[in-house]
Protein backbone atom coordinates (compact mmCIF):
# COMPACT_ATOMS: atom_id res chain seq x y z
CA UNK A 1 0.00 0.00 0.00
CA UNK A 2 1.42 3.32 -1.21
CA UNK A 3 3.07 5.08 2.30
CA UNK A 4 0.84 8.37 1.55
CA UNK A 5 -2.34 6.23 2.06
CA UNK A 6 -1.03 5.52 5.69
CA UNK A 7 -0.54 9.26 6.55
CA UNK A 8 -2.49 10.25 10.00
CA UNK A 9 -5.14 12.53 8.49
CA UNK A 10 -4.80 14.54 12.37
CA UNK A 11 -1.76 15.82 10.72
CA UNK A 12 -3.76 17.88 7.75
CA UNK A 13 -6.84 18.66 10.06
CA UNK A 14 -8.62 22.29 9.07
CA UNK A 15 -9.89 24.46 11.87
CA UNK A 16 -13.52 23.58 12.70
CA UNK A 17 -14.45 26.70 12.32
CA UNK A 18 -12.83 26.97 9.09
CA UNK A 19 -14.07 23.88 7.27
CA UNK A 20 -17.65 24.49 8.59
CA UNK A 21 -17.06 27.51 5.73
CA UNK A 22 -15.74 26.08 3.57
CA UNK A 23 -17.17 25.31 0.17
CA UNK A 24 -15.80 21.99 -1.60
CA UNK A 25 -13.84 20.91 -3.55
CA UNK A 26 -11.18 23.22 -2.39
CA UNK A 27 -7.64 23.25 -2.75
CA UNK A 28 -5.42 23.10 0.44
CA UNK A 29 -1.39 24.60 0.64
CA UNK A 30 0.32 23.76 3.70
CA UNK A 31 3.17 26.04 3.54
CA UNK A 32 5.05 24.00 6.02
CA UNK A 33 5.42 20.65 3.95
CA UNK A 34 6.52 23.16 1.46
CA UNK A 35 9.41 24.33 3.19
CA UNK A 36 9.91 20.87 4.51
CA UNK A 37 10.28 19.35 0.32
CA UNK A 38 12.44 22.34 -0.16
CA UNK A 39 14.75 21.53 2.26
CA UNK A 40 14.52 17.97 1.48
CA UNK A 41 15.22 19.02 -2.35
CA UNK A 42 17.99 20.94 -1.51
CA UNK A 43 19.86 18.81 0.40
CA UNK A 44 19.63 16.02 -2.46
CA UNK A 45 21.01 18.56 -4.97
CA UNK A 46 23.57 20.02 -2.48
CA UNK A 47 22.06 23.47 -2.39
CA UNK A 48 20.21 26.12 -5.12
CA UNK A 49 23.10 25.88 -7.19
CA UNK A 50 22.37 22.71 -9.25
CA UNK A 51 18.32 23.47 -9.13
CA UNK A 52 16.43 25.21 -11.87
CA UNK A 53 12.95 23.88 -10.72
CA UNK A 54 9.89 23.82 -13.47
CA UNK A 55 7.05 26.11 -11.33
CA UNK A 56 4.00 25.30 -13.63
CA UNK A 57 3.39 22.89 -10.82
CA UNK A 58 2.64 25.46 -8.09
CA UNK A 59 1.33 28.57 -10.38
CA UNK A 60 1.04 30.44 -7.31
CA UNK A 61 3.20 33.23 -6.10
CA UNK A 62 2.81 32.86 -2.70
CA UNK A 63 4.19 29.89 -3.17
CA UNK A 64 7.15 30.88 -5.55
CA UNK A 65 8.36 33.28 -3.26
CA UNK A 66 8.57 30.02 -0.39
CA UNK A 67 11.17 28.76 -3.19
CA UNK A 68 12.84 32.21 -3.92
CA UNK A 69 13.41 32.69 0.19
CA UNK A 70 14.98 29.03 0.20
CA UNK A 71 18.00 30.46 -1.96
CA UNK A 72 16.63 28.99 -5.38
CA UNK A 73 17.65 31.81 -8.18
CA UNK A 74 17.14 29.95 -11.34
CA UNK A 75 14.01 28.43 -12.88
CA UNK A 76 11.72 26.91 -15.34
CA UNK A 77 8.67 27.58 -16.48
CA UNK A 78 6.29 27.32 -19.55
CA UNK A 79 3.94 29.78 -20.51
CA UNK A 80 4.02 33.99 -20.62
CA UNK A 81 1.63 34.12 -17.69
CA UNK A 82 4.19 31.97 -15.54
CA UNK A 83 7.15 34.39 -16.49
CA UNK A 84 5.41 37.62 -15.74
CA UNK A 85 4.12 36.53 -12.65
CA UNK A 86 7.69 34.75 -11.31
CA UNK A 87 9.59 37.64 -12.56
CA UNK A 88 6.74 39.77 -10.13
CA UNK A 89 7.85 37.40 -7.31
CA UNK A 90 11.38 38.10 -7.84
CA UNK A 91 11.40 41.60 -7.94
CA UNK A 92 8.92 41.78 -5.00
CA UNK A 93 11.48 39.38 -3.01
CA UNK A 94 14.48 41.68 -3.75
CA UNK A 95 16.15 39.39 -5.69
CA UNK A 96 18.22 40.99 -8.57
CA UNK A 97 20.22 38.05 -10.02
CA UNK A 98 17.05 35.76 -11.27
CA UNK A 99 16.88 33.97 -14.09
CA UNK A 100 14.33 31.79 -16.44
CA UNK A 101 14.01 29.79 -18.91
CA UNK A 102 10.98 29.49 -20.64
CA UNK A 103 11.40 25.65 -21.42
CA UNK A 104 8.68 25.42 -24.04
CA UNK A 105 9.38 26.52 -27.87
CA UNK A 106 7.09 29.55 -27.81
CA UNK A 107 6.05 30.76 -31.85
CA UNK A 108 4.43 33.88 -33.10
CA UNK A 109 2.52 36.23 -31.05
CA UNK A 110 3.90 34.22 -27.71
CA UNK A 111 7.21 35.45 -28.76
CA UNK A 112 6.32 39.03 -28.40
CA UNK A 113 4.43 38.98 -25.08
CA UNK A 114 7.96 36.80 -23.92
CA UNK A 115 9.39 39.79 -25.31
CA UNK A 116 7.01 42.54 -23.43
CA UNK A 117 7.24 40.56 -20.30
CA UNK A 118 10.89 40.29 -19.91
CA UNK A 119 11.65 43.75 -20.92
CA UNK A 120 9.29 44.96 -18.32
CA UNK A 121 11.42 43.52 -15.54
CA UNK A 122 15.38 44.49 -15.80
CA UNK A 123 16.60 42.81 -13.07
CA UNK A 124 15.71 39.23 -14.33
CA UNK A 125 17.72 37.11 -17.11
CA UNK A 126 15.47 35.49 -19.59
CA UNK A 127 15.38 32.72 -21.96
CA UNK A 128 13.80 30.35 -24.01
CA UNK A 129 14.17 27.34 -25.99
CA UNK A 130 15.09 26.90 -29.69
CA UNK A 131 15.17 23.71 -31.92
CA UNK A 132 16.49 25.10 -35.37
CA UNK A 133 18.78 27.89 -36.88
CA UNK A 134 16.37 29.45 -38.76
CA UNK A 135 13.85 30.09 -35.29
CA UNK A 136 17.24 31.77 -33.45
CA UNK A 137 16.48 34.97 -35.95
CA UNK A 138 12.70 35.63 -34.42
CA UNK A 139 13.70 35.52 -30.63
CA UNK A 140 13.80 39.08 -29.25
CA UNK A 141 17.02 40.61 -29.02
CA UNK A 142 17.81 40.62 -25.72
CA UNK A 143 16.45 36.66 -25.02
CA UNK A 144 19.17 34.13 -24.59
CA UNK A 145 18.28 30.76 -26.40
CA UNK A 146 18.89 26.99 -25.14
CA UNK A 147 19.27 24.76 -27.96
CA UNK A 148 16.26 21.67 -27.10
CA UNK A 149 17.65 18.95 -27.61
CA UNK A 150 15.43 15.27 -27.50
CA UNK A 151 16.60 12.52 -25.80
CA UNK A 152 14.01 9.98 -27.08
CA UNK A 153 10.95 11.62 -25.18
CA UNK A 154 9.86 12.89 -28.80
CA UNK A 155 7.81 15.91 -28.02
CA UNK A 156 10.19 18.76 -28.76
CA UNK A 157 13.64 19.39 -29.95
CA UNK A 158 16.42 18.17 -31.90
CA UNK A 159 17.17 14.48 -31.86
CA UNK A 160 20.70 14.15 -29.78
CA UNK A 161 22.06 12.76 -32.63
CA UNK A 162 22.14 15.51 -34.97
CA UNK A 163 24.34 17.43 -33.83
CA UNK A 164 24.73 19.40 -36.94
CA UNK A 165 21.73 21.05 -36.39
CA UNK A 166 22.34 21.77 -32.72
CA UNK A 167 25.79 23.33 -33.72
CA UNK A 168 23.73 25.60 -36.38
CA UNK A 169 21.38 26.58 -33.51
CA UNK A 170 24.49 27.50 -31.36
CA UNK A 171 26.44 29.02 -33.73
CA UNK A 172 23.01 31.44 -34.86
CA UNK A 173 22.39 32.19 -31.33
CA UNK A 174 26.28 33.49 -31.06
CA UNK A 175 26.67 35.03 -27.56
CA UNK A 176 23.29 34.53 -26.53
CA UNK A 177 23.90 30.88 -26.09
CA UNK A 178 22.99 29.83 -22.71
CA UNK A 179 23.27 25.92 -22.95
CA UNK A 180 21.28 22.67 -23.84
CA UNK A 181 17.80 21.75 -22.65
CA UNK A 182 17.49 17.46 -22.42
CA UNK A 183 14.25 17.12 -20.75
CA UNK A 184 14.18 13.27 -20.18
CA UNK A 185 10.60 13.23 -19.00
CA UNK A 186 9.90 9.61 -20.74
CA UNK A 187 12.19 7.87 -18.00
CA UNK A 188 9.81 7.35 -15.48
CA UNK A 189 7.76 3.89 -16.40
CA UNK A 190 10.29 1.61 -15.97
CA UNK A 191 11.90 2.14 -12.07
CA UNK A 192 14.38 -1.64 -12.48
CA UNK A 193 15.77 0.04 -16.20
CA UNK A 194 15.84 3.74 -15.45
CA UNK A 195 19.13 3.95 -13.87
CA UNK A 196 20.91 1.96 -17.31
CA UNK A 197 18.78 4.35 -19.63
CA UNK A 198 19.34 7.55 -18.01
CA UNK A 199 22.83 6.74 -17.76
CA UNK A 200 23.21 6.06 -21.39
CA UNK A 201 20.90 9.57 -22.00
CA UNK A 202 23.45 11.29 -19.96
CA UNK A 203 26.40 9.66 -22.14
CA UNK A 204 25.50 10.83 -25.25
CA UNK A 205 25.21 14.13 -23.42
CA UNK A 206 28.08 14.60 -22.00
CA UNK A 207 29.37 13.65 -25.71
CA UNK A 208 27.29 16.39 -27.05
CA UNK A 209 28.89 18.95 -24.49
CA UNK A 210 32.33 18.01 -25.92
CA UNK A 211 31.50 18.37 -29.57
CA UNK A 212 29.90 21.72 -29.27
CA UNK A 213 33.13 22.55 -27.14
CA UNK A 214 35.01 21.23 -29.85
CA UNK A 215 33.31 23.63 -32.41
CA UNK A 216 34.32 26.56 -30.68
CA UNK A 217 30.58 26.84 -28.73
CA UNK A 218 30.61 27.45 -24.95
CA UNK A 219 28.51 25.46 -23.17
CA UNK A 220 27.40 27.73 -19.95
CA UNK A 221 24.58 24.95 -18.45
CA UNK A 222 23.11 22.11 -19.46
CA UNK A 223 19.32 20.94 -17.97
CA UNK A 224 17.97 18.35 -17.55
CA UNK A 225 15.24 15.87 -15.58
CA UNK A 226 12.08 16.16 -13.95
CA UNK A 227 11.28 14.54 -10.81
CA UNK A 228 11.42 10.91 -12.04
CA UNK A 229 15.49 11.10 -12.83
CA UNK A 230 16.92 14.06 -11.55
CA UNK A 231 19.07 12.05 -8.70
CA UNK A 232 19.93 9.60 -11.27
CA UNK A 233 21.07 13.11 -13.23
CA UNK A 234 22.53 14.48 -9.91
CA UNK A 235 24.79 11.03 -9.51
CA UNK A 236 26.25 10.54 -13.33
CA UNK A 237 29.38 11.22 -12.82
CA UNK A 238 29.70 12.62 -16.57
CA UNK A 239 27.81 15.55 -15.88
CA UNK A 240 28.78 15.84 -12.49
CA UNK A 241 33.12 16.48 -14.17
CA UNK A 242 31.48 18.91 -16.69
CA UNK A 243 34.57 20.92 -16.44
CA UNK A 244 33.35 24.41 -18.45
CA UNK A 245 29.42 23.61 -17.69
CA UNK A 246 26.59 24.09 -14.48
CA UNK A 247 24.47 20.95 -15.39
CA UNK A 248 21.15 21.32 -13.31
CA UNK A 249 18.33 19.34 -12.90
CA UNK A 250 14.46 20.74 -13.05
CA UNK A 251 12.20 18.34 -10.71
CA UNK A 252 9.15 20.83 -9.62
CA UNK A 253 6.39 18.22 -8.62
CA UNK A 254 9.02 17.87 -5.74
CA UNK A 255 7.50 21.11 -3.97
CA UNK A 256 4.09 19.62 -3.33
CA UNK A 257 4.69 15.86 -4.34
CA UNK A 258 2.04 13.68 -5.34
CA UNK A 259 1.17 10.40 -5.64
CA UNK A 260 2.82 9.46 -8.92
CA UNK A 261 5.88 10.53 -7.40
CA UNK A 262 5.71 8.59 -4.51
CA UNK A 263 5.41 5.57 -6.19
CA UNK A 264 7.99 6.65 -8.42
CA UNK A 265 10.42 7.59 -6.51
CA UNK A 266 9.40 6.45 -2.81
CA UNK A 267 12.82 6.92 -1.08
CA UNK A 268 12.39 10.99 -1.31
CA UNK A 269 10.77 11.10 1.48
CA UNK A 270 9.01 13.94 0.72
CA UNK A 271 5.55 15.42 2.00
CA UNK A 272 1.92 16.04 0.42
CA UNK A 273 1.61 19.90 0.54
CA UNK A 274 -1.14 20.24 -1.48
CA UNK A 275 -4.47 17.99 -0.88
CA UNK A 276 -8.02 18.89 -2.12
CA UNK A 277 -10.52 18.61 0.78
CA UNK A 278 -13.50 16.85 -0.47
CA UNK A 279 -16.87 15.92 0.89
CA UNK A 280 -18.58 12.84 -0.08
CA UNK A 281 -22.19 13.93 -1.34
CA UNK A 282 -23.75 10.72 -2.11
CA UNK A 283 -24.04 6.60 -1.36
CA UNK A 284 -25.70 5.18 -4.28
CA UNK A 285 -24.88 2.13 -3.61
CA UNK A 286 -23.38 -0.55 -0.89
CA UNK A 287 -20.13 0.09 -1.36
CA UNK A 288 -19.86 2.93 -3.16
CA UNK A 289 -19.68 6.21 -1.96
CA UNK A 290 -19.37 9.45 -4.28
CA UNK A 291 -17.29 12.47 -3.57
CA UNK A 292 -17.12 16.29 -5.00
CA UNK A 293 -14.20 16.20 -6.60
CA UNK A 294 -14.31 15.49 -10.69
CA UNK A 295 -11.93 16.01 -12.95
CA UNK A 296 -12.92 19.82 -13.07
CA UNK A 297 -11.23 20.50 -9.41
CA UNK A 298 -8.84 17.37 -9.91
CA UNK A 299 -6.05 16.40 -12.64
CA UNK A 300 -7.23 12.78 -14.64
CA UNK A 301 -4.67 13.26 -17.09
CA UNK A 302 -1.91 10.55 -15.50
CA UNK A 303 -4.58 7.78 -15.10
CA UNK A 304 -6.57 5.70 -12.06
CA UNK A 305 -6.60 6.18 -9.46
CA UNK A 306 -6.87 10.35 -9.78
CA UNK A 307 -6.02 10.51 -6.06
CA UNK A 308 -5.96 8.51 -2.79
CA UNK A 309 -7.94 9.15 -0.20
CA UNK A 310 -5.29 10.19 3.07
CA UNK A 311 -5.59 7.81 5.78
CA UNK A 312 -8.31 6.13 4.27
CA UNK A 313 -6.90 3.08 2.26
CA UNK A 314 -9.94 1.03 2.01
CA UNK A 315 -11.79 4.36 0.15
CA UNK A 316 -10.31 3.38 -3.67
CA UNK A 317 -10.91 6.10 -6.40
CA UNK A 318 -12.54 5.26 -9.65
CA UNK A 319 -12.42 7.21 -12.26
CA UNK A 320 -13.92 10.48 -11.97
CA UNK A 321 -16.66 12.43 -14.23
CA UNK A 322 -16.79 15.73 -13.98
CA UNK A 323 -17.94 16.67 -10.59
CA UNK A 324 -18.20 13.09 -8.99
CA UNK A 325 -15.51 11.01 -8.11
CA UNK A 326 -16.77 7.30 -6.91
CA UNK A 327 -14.79 5.30 -3.87
CA UNK A 328 -15.45 1.86 -3.59
CA UNK A 329 -15.50 0.61 -0.16
CA UNK A 330 -13.31 -1.75 0.45
CA UNK A 331 -13.36 -2.67 4.28
CA UNK A 332 -15.13 -1.62 7.25
CA UNK A 333 -18.25 0.93 7.14
CA UNK A 334 -18.95 3.64 4.45
CA UNK A 335 -18.35 6.83 4.77
CA UNK A 336 -21.60 8.93 5.55
CA UNK A 337 -23.04 11.68 3.40
CA UNK A 338 -21.70 14.75 4.31
CA UNK A 339 -18.19 13.16 5.97
CA UNK A 340 -15.27 15.07 4.82
CA UNK A 341 -12.04 13.75 3.20
CA UNK A 342 -8.68 14.77 2.23
CA UNK A 343 -7.53 13.54 -1.37
CA UNK A 344 -3.84 13.43 -2.11
CA UNK A 345 -3.73 14.12 -6.20
CA UNK A 346 -2.03 11.69 -8.84
CA UNK A 347 -1.17 14.40 -10.67
CA UNK A 348 -0.29 17.90 -8.56
CA UNK A 349 0.56 19.87 -11.36
CA UNK A 350 -2.88 19.81 -13.37
CA UNK A 351 -4.89 19.68 -10.04
CA UNK A 352 -3.48 22.94 -9.38
CA UNK A 353 -4.03 24.68 -12.85
CA UNK A 354 -8.12 23.95 -12.27
CA UNK A 355 -7.97 25.66 -9.38
CA UNK A 356 -8.81 29.93 -9.13
CA UNK A 357 -7.56 30.06 -5.87
CA UNK A 358 -6.41 27.87 -2.79
CA UNK A 359 -6.67 27.83 0.92
CA UNK A 360 -2.84 28.31 2.97
CA UNK A 361 -2.42 26.54 6.13
CA UNK A 362 1.13 26.60 8.11
CA UNK A 363 1.21 24.94 11.56
CA UNK A 364 -2.29 23.71 11.57
CA UNK A 365 -3.50 27.21 11.25
CA UNK A 366 -5.49 28.90 8.13
CA UNK A 367 -3.17 32.20 7.41
CA UNK A 368 -5.04 33.16 4.19
CA UNK A 369 -6.04 31.93 0.69
CA UNK A 370 -4.35 32.86 -2.41
CA UNK A 371 -5.03 33.35 -6.18
CA UNK A 372 -3.64 30.87 -8.64
CA UNK A 373 -2.49 33.48 -10.46
CA UNK A 374 -0.19 31.47 -13.01
CA UNK A 375 -2.43 29.18 -14.15
CA UNK A 376 -4.34 29.35 -17.61
CA UNK A 377 -3.02 31.19 -20.63
CA UNK A 378 -3.25 35.07 -21.57
CA UNK A 379 -5.65 35.03 -24.16
CA UNK A 380 -4.54 38.20 -26.31
CA UNK A 381 -1.13 39.97 -26.64
CA UNK A 382 -0.77 42.78 -23.83
CA UNK A 383 -4.18 41.41 -22.08
CA UNK A 384 -5.91 43.81 -24.81
CA UNK A 385 -9.45 42.70 -24.76
CA UNK A 386 -10.88 41.13 -27.95
CA UNK A 387 -13.32 43.36 -29.95
CA UNK A 388 -16.87 42.65 -30.25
Amino acid sequence: MPRLVDIDPAAYALPADVRARLLSPALVVYLDRVRDNLRAVLALTGGPERWRPHVKTVKTPEVFAEVVRAGVRRFKCATTRELDHLLQTLEAQGVTDGDVLVAYPLVGPALDELADVASSFGGARVSVLCEDAAGVGVVPPDVGVFVDVNPGMHRTGIPVREVDAILAVAAAAGPRFRGVHFYDGHLHDDPAGRREEAFAAYDELVGLVERLEAAGHAVPEVVTSGTPTFRLALGHPGLAALPRTAHRVSPGTVVLHDQRSEEENPDLDLHPAALLFTRVVSRPRAGLVTCDAGSKSLGADAGDPAAVVLGRPELVARSPSEEHLPLEVTAGPAPARGDELLLVPRHVCTTVNLAEEVLLVEGGRVVGSARVAARAHPLLRGGATAAS
